[in-house]
């Protein structure tokens, strides 16, 4: 009997050991199967996550920031043991004594699961790292299977610290916010040093469900929540009983619900500077690389003209857009039933589509018409007992658009133009400082871009591409190709000063025929439809004479200025059509402004950069505009007065004698030129004026010895400006008003004159040479080259090949010349001249 009983536990005892052995080989076999062409967990040691990248000013004051996903990569020696534990007390509380998994808390959720208590993920802070970085998320058991193989492996090849790092930089958080130090600045706009123990509980309480746990929305739940990680650090021994109880009565307060201001609020708001920062580089590194990259880049902006280039280009659109005196500045509405109450009418207009990066404009809603006046609400102003106010006054300068189209009459009361829920802007208007009322305001239409740049370094200084970002993102600065008009003559004429010519070359101005072939002719013509006869190559650009730069194309040859406009970065190719040396071809402010630099700074290339440097996420500079070589920085000392010796081989575009020469030139525009209304400044400065046909649209460059400046305005779909529309007109003060702000600020002075040439007085009418000792407003002291100095008494004139009609008027002095009956050409041809001849009236066309 006891064999017999001894037998059949023997066989049942058997039978176990089999069975188990069975199940241990069936077991080893499923983890054989399942083991064999898995990821590759060795990888994650190099682990470099998607990462912001971020733009800093020169003064390191974070501009920008972009990123697909919105983290900041912290290392795990930064990350504060207190945010740690958070995380370990929520997810994994034998993370630092398991092998990357942890049977006893696998058993222990399955436990509490089976009695109803609140369920534990039994998945291991191991495990999850190798589902987020190299398995699926879905539940299936092959992927459990997997990612327990995973995480035994990544066990023995990473330390704890590495794959808690790992952990807390990858894991997503909620609101875009991705790895822990994102979070902590998305949600109390902290770094993780300064989290409080409620703090570090709460991000610890939303890697299992973000949405669920929302601070506003799911608040009581996120609360519960927390103070149940708050609970298991106490337990876990990482905080004491007081830190606790203290922490779990602390309410939760968050910057989504408003108690906490939000980190965006002391960005600047995003502008065409950053973004063009982003098209650019995006383009150089790639997309992926810009956006995840972790890069910081240091922007060459000066914050001051940013800001100061917004405002003149501003002022000088609006100014325009008033003139019209039309009203369209309806930017959104507002149902009735949402203005009951301040609360409802205050919620309604933040979630407006308005602009809201116009300095001094705020979006208001109109909340009542009392007639002679109505009252609005206004973002960000207190809505005080009297209320605020746009009273009959203000709008008396525009005329609504009608139904049909047509302007109706001017307004005599604001409710001419608005209604009660329409979304506006409005400003302040201050006496001093003292306030007046509230001013409507519209965003114009018309559109333009400014930049300004370092002429001796291509420092991008400020650039706007149009009224408001925000309202428009196209930026016309660097993306609008248009037609430059007269501000590419000076290429024209820059070709033509390196090709022989002088300032005092005498140039025919006088109508012309151009045959362009297929029986049709061309006969260009200047603005002003006068004809000054034979005029220097300075009267030529001073009063922006089209048929003589026309002829001055001719003779030098198109195919010579295409390759300087070339040369000079205007185009990358230039047809060389002579029409496009009055500058028909289109092209952009960016590279206007660029290539004007290069005839301040004395003939040498710069290239324009908006970026100063980039480094990775390691700190390594992958990227440096100013590859100059300092000689002697190494130095530990330099003696006193001696400043270190900076080395550059730039690449020399243009004769140094030339470029003085162009410049000289061009001051005339500003000192009584084309510009000679609008600019006046402190210090000399040349520059050139731009107007296409039609007045479709309007230019100035102009340049100091340290800083060049343009100027572009236009509609996007171009059309004509109106009577009277010029580049000296319109952007002319906006140029003023930016170098008023950047003089005192970067300076200026006399523009240094080359070796090489000798000054001679010059009649800057005749281009005569007169004596050394004549002076007066007539007089200008031209730089030649030593060697080519004029003789007095002689004069030669470039016709181009066109030749003079027997009928053309020559002025001089503002009046026609008696005593000049001939001409020479420079080809030696004799031309008889009728110096009193009159042509009439001539349509305008030309571009001037």
């Amino acid at each position: 009997m006891i064999r017999a009983i001894f037998a059949f536990i023997g066989g049942i005892f058997s039978w176990v050991t089999n069975g188990a052995i069975m199940v241990a080989l069936g077991i080893s076999a499923i983890f054989w199967m399942y083991g064999r062409d898995l990821p590759n967990h060795a990888q994650l040691a190099q682990y470099a996550p998607p990462t912001i990248s971020r733009i800093y000013s020169g003064e390191g004051r974070l501009m920008d920031e972009f990123a697909r996903e919105r983290r900041i990569f912290t290392p795990s020696e930064d990350i504060p043991d207190l945010v740690k534990q958070a995380f370990i007390s929520a997810e994994d509380k034998n993370f630092y004594s398991h092998r990357g998994y942890d049977p006893v808390g696998m058993a222990s959720a399955a436990l509490d699961a089976a009695r109803g208590r609140r369920l534990r993920g039994a998945s291991t802070i191991t495990q999850q790292v190798m589902k987020n970085f190299l398995l699926s998320a879905d539940r299936s058991a092959e992927r459990k299977i997997k990612e327990l193989i995973l995480a035994s492996r990544l066990e023995k090849t990473l330390s704890k610290e590495k794959i808690l790092e790992l952990y807390l930089n990858e894991i997503f958080l909620g609101q875009n916010s991705y790895g822990v130090a994102a979070a902590a600045q998305t949600y109390f706009n902290k770094t993780l040093g300064e989290l409080t123990a409620a703090e570090a509980a709460y991000l610890a309480a939303l890697p299992k469900a973000p949405s669920t746990y929302h601070p506003v929305r799911g608040k009581e739940r996120a609360t519960e929540r927390r103070n149940f990680v708050l609970r298991e650090m106490f337990q876990n021994g990482y905080i004491d009983e007081q830190t606790y109880q203290t922490s779990k009565a602390t309410p939760l307060m968050t910057v989504q619900d408003g108690l906490i201001a939000d980190f965006r609020e002391a960005l600047p708001p995003r502008d065409y500077f950053t973004d063009e920062i982003r098209r650019q580089l995006s383009g150089r590194f790639g997309e992926e690389e810009f956006f995840e990259g972790g890069l910081s880049i240091r922007a060459t902006v000066d914050p001051v003209l940013q800001s100061e280039a917004a405002v003149a280009l501003r002022e000088g659109l609006e100014k325009y857009d008033r003139n019209l005196g039309v009203w369209r500045g309806v930017e959104d509405k507002i149902a009735k039933d949402k203005l009951k109450t301040e609360d409802d009418w205050r919620a309604a207009l933040k979630a407006a589509k308005v602009p809201r990066d116009i300095a001094g404009w705020y979006p208001a809603v109109v909340l009542e018409d009392a007639g002679d006046r109505v009252r609005i609400g206004i973002e960000g102003v207190a809505d005080d007992a009297d209320g605020q106010w746009l009273p009959a006054s203000d709008v008396t300068w525009a005329r609504p658009r009608q139904a049909d189209g047509r302007l109706g009459p001017k307004a005599k009361k604001p409710g001419d133009l608005v209604a009660v829920g329409d979304v506006v802007l409005v400003k302040a208007i201050k006496n001093g400082d003292t306030f007046e009322r509230w001013s409507l305001r519209q965003v114009p239409r018309i559109q333009g871009g400014f930049m300004a740049m370092d002429v001796n370094t291509g420092r991008v200084l400020a650039m706007r591409g149009g009224f408001s970002y925000q309202d428009s993102v196209f930026n016309r600065a660097t993306q609008a190709t248009r037609q430059p008009g007269s501000v590419f003559k000076p290429f024209v004429y820059a070709s033509a000063l390196d090709s022989g010519y002088t300032p005092a070359t005498l140039v025919l101005d006088a109508p012309i025929e151009v045959d362009v072939g297929g029986g049709k002719v061309w006969r260009p013509k200047n603005a002003s439809n006068k004809y000054f006869g034979p005029a220097p190559l300075r009267t030529g650009i001073e009063r922006s004479r089209n048929l003589m730069t026309v002829r001055l194309a001719q003779e030098v040859g198109m195919d010579t200025v295409a390759a300087y406009a070339e040369r000079f970065g205007v185009y990358d190719r230039l047809d060389p059509y002579l029409s496009n040396a009055l500058g028909s071809a289109e092209t952009t402010l960016f590279k206007l402004v660029a290539a004007y630099a290069m005839f301040a700074n004395g003939g040498e290339r710069v290239e324009p950069t908006l970026v100063d440097r980039v480094q990775d996420r390691w700190g390594k500079t992958i990227y440096r505009h100013d590859q100059r070589q300092c000689v002697d920085c190494s130095q530990p000392g330099l003696p006193p007065g001696k400043a270190p010796t900076i080395y550059s081989d730039r690449q020399r575009v243009m004769d140094p004698i030339t470029a003085y020469q162009l410049t000289s030139m061009m001051r005339g525009v500003v000192e009584r030129g084309t510009a000679s209304r609008t600019v006046k400044l402190p210090i000399p400065i040349a520059g050139k004026t731009g107007t296409t046909n039609d007045a479709k649209d309007v230019w100035f460059i102009g340049f100091s010895t340290n800083i060049v400046a343009g100027c572009f305005i236009g509609y996007d779909q171009p059309r004509g400006l109106g009577r009277g529309a010029s580049g000296g007109g319109m952007c002319g003060p906006v140029f003023t008003t930016f170098m008023k702000k950047a003089i005192p600020l970067y300076g200026g002075g006399e523009f240094k004159v080359p070796d090489g040439g000798v000054f001679v007085n010059i009649d800057r009418y005749s281009g005569e040479r007169v004596s050394d000792n004549a002076s007066g407003k007539d007089v200008v002291a031209e730089l030649f080259r030593i060697g080519e100095e004029p003789l007095y008494g002689s004069m030669s004139i470039v016709d181009g090949g066109f030749g003079a009609s027997d009928n053309l008027p020559v002025f001089s002095r503002g009046e026609s010349d008696d005593n000049l009956n001939s001409i020479t050409t420079s080809t030696g041809q004799k031309k008889k001249i009728a110096p009193k001849a009159s042509f009439g009236a001539l349509s305008s066309g030309g571009l001037y």
